[in-house]
């Protein structure tokens, strides 16, 4: 309770009013508040953490620097990713988790390779805090092979995509821009939304980004500078509701998939899919990872790689097809 007497509660826009235990800032009351973050809410008194637990040591890493050092959106992805696998486990004994457990705990999850994946990042992260703890001296995740993922992730927007897009939204509508800017900057969504007159420095757009902390700073493409020429200066942001007001990640990407609906692309494309295109544009132009990387703001290679040897192959596949075009093709006459 506050010093008042009065009980706390946690008010979540679309959530039933969770009231918290009165020993504010120990287990139980972390227990409970975090359940409720996530839309999962447990009673006072069933929230009870057995010494040691699975469930105990999670709360003891909420309370750790190294969670509380995370940003906002890293520490609220955790947390999805802990309570869920709070809900399950909360009971196990943190003491006595073996290899075997933690791949018993992944092949249940073989269905979703890259949801199995971060667990196993976040199991990870769990049994380094119990070292830290003293209560084991191994990490039982350590060295257990990532699950492979077939799939190719996001769909990439090929240019027809793009110009289908274009001709159904114009220049000057909210829609158009969203594109632009996406295509033009190989920003994340969550940066996308921030971008504003502020970020705009000598005929570029500078911006630190949410996830990495990367800082890059992007020359603004012909294509962008019509389109945000077009934008009011009187607003924070470029990409805003009807009211001028900023526009918030995930609204974006709910009507960004609208948007795709109406102009009749294929369902596969999202938002996301535009920043893997930016990359594509970037490695068929015979960009070099390390420029690549310098307007994705991508902290690892591997990703970036991956468009460049494409790229590579197919201009060595253009090229074979034209040296065999030359040899063998009809001769003119």
């Amino acid at each position: 309770m506050f010093p008042g007497g009065s009980p706390l509660y946690l008010r979540k826009p679309g959530l039933p009013r969770v009231r918290l235990p009165e020993s504010y800032g120990g287990a139980e009351f972390l227990t409970v508040y975090y359940a409720a973050l996530v839309g999962k809410p447990i009673e006072i008194g069933a929230s009870k953490t057995i010494p040691r637990s699975i469930g105990a040591l999670i709360v003891a890493y909420y309370q750790s620097a190294d969670f509380k050092g995370l940003r906002p959106t890293t520490a609220r992805v955790y947390r999805n990713i802990l309570e869920r696998f709070r809900e399950e486990h909360h009971d196990r004994n943190a003491m006595t988790m073996k290899a075997a457990d933690v791949r018993k705990v992944m092949a249940k999850r073989a269905a979703t390779p890259d949801a199995a994946n971060r667990l196993l990042g976040m199991i990870s992260i769990l049994m380094e805090q119990a070292i830290a703890l003293g209560w084991r001296d191994d990490n039982p995740a350590f060295g257990i092979k990532r699950l492979k993922h077939h799939g190719t992730g996001f769909a990439t927007w090929a240019e027809a995509d793009i110009q289908t897009y274009r001709n159904f939204y114009p220049l000057g509508t909210r829609e158009r821009l969203v594109l632009e800017l996406a295509i033009g900057t190989a920003q994340r969504r969550g940066d996308l939304v921030r971008l504003g007159w502020r970020h705009v420095v000598k005929g570029a757009i500078a911006v630190k980004q949410n996830k990495t902390g990367a800082e890059v700073t992007i020359p603004i493409v012909p294509e962008l500078r019509v389109a945000l020429d077009l934008c009011p200066r009187d607003r924070l942001t470029f990409i805003a509701q009807a009211d001028g007001r900023p526009l918030g990640a995930a609204s974006l990407g709910n009507e960004f998939r609208e948007w795709l609906r109406n102009a009749g692309l294929p369902e596969k494309l999202s938002l996301h899919g535009l920043r893997k295109a930016a990359a594509r544009r970037l490695a068929e132009a015979a960009c070099s990872v390390h420029e690549i990387q310098a307007i994705t703001g991508h902290k690892t290679l591997s990703e970036i790689e991956r468009y460049t040897k494409e790229a590579e192959k197919t201009k060595l596949a253009q090229s074979a097809s034209g040296k065999v075009s030359a040899m063998f093709g009809e001769k003119k006459k």
